[in-house]
């Protein structure tokens, strides 16, 4: 991929949803977050590190848009889209306003996975949506003029204890671990995994979270705007940067270094 921006690439952006999932670690300590790594076959960060998430299909605008009382239906299709892909994912049902057993989670995933909507696997199990349930953490967009441009929003959620089941897709994931965000950057640095500039960047600004608390706290104490990072140069050479009031502790990297 070219780092070169394009502000009219935007013009095409493709709505997505990621979700940050937190868990309560086993042992104490810094709380867990859900990564996947994603399969070398994809089209888009083939082989990355990242969270649960995707494009925002036509299916989850038409489910908002039946959910009486929303002020905002494009933002609760983003939402309906975490929570779907989530499931389709890592078998995780979240956004849900009450706890489902795996065995219903692992019928539910497969529903999706055999291409029924997420409106029709709700109707299966009687579930209803509780969108609240995902926080509002970032939104990014980045304008490079090649490869897909997504507008994607970010959001947070909690699972408590975690005493859950998750599994790989086996075709857009080749696996998925628990792990402390500043665990997932030493894998990092260490080669371990690829985190592109997005997710490095979020892992770490989750870094600095004690609990899922005080991520919450953070997350709507700070208006989420739109990241576009930009190129700049310093000392001939290049770097990514990020405007600095959007509640990330560094805004740089390495243009070299971009992809992961």
């Amino acid at each position: 991929m070219t780092f070169e921006t394009d502000p009219q690439s935007a013009i095409n952006a493709r709505p997505a949803a990621t979700v940050i999932v937190f868990r309560r670690c086993p042992d104490g300590g810094a709380p867990q977050i859900l990564m996947l790594i994603r399969s070398q076959t994809m089209s888009f960060v083939a082989g990355a590190a990242v969270f649960p998430g995707g494009k925002v299909d036509p299916a989850d605008f038409e489910l908002a848009a039946r959910i009486p009382g929303l002020p905002d239906r494009e933002e609760a299709a983003h939402r309906i889209a975490g929570i779907r892909e989530t499931l389709e994912e890592a078998g995780l049902a979240i956004g849900l306003t009450a706890p489902v057993s795996a065995q219903d989670a692992a019928a539910a995933r497969l529903m999706l996975h055999q291409g029924q909507t997420l409106d029709g696997v709700l109707a299966h199990f009687g579930w209803s949506l509780d969108l609240e349930a995902l926080v509002p953490f970032a939104r990014w967009m980045p304008h490079f003029k090649r490869g897909p441009i997504f507008d994607t929003r970010f959001y947070l959620a909690d699972l408590g204890t975690g005493a859950v089941d998750i599994a790989v897709d086996g075709t857009e994931n080749t696996r998925l671990f628990w792990t402390t965000a500043s665990n997932a950057l030493a894998m990092a640095d260490s080669g371990e995994i690829r985190a592109i500039f997005p997710t490095r960047r979020n892992l770490e600004r989750l870094a600095q979270f004690t609990d899922f608390a005080d991520a919450r706290a953070h997350a709507t104490a700070i208006p989420v705007r739109t990241v576009t990072p930009w190129i700049a140069e310093r000392d001939g050479e290049k770097f990514l940067r990020i405007a600095e009031d959007h509640g990330y502790p560094v805004c740089w990297g390495r243009l070299s270094e971009a992809a992961g």
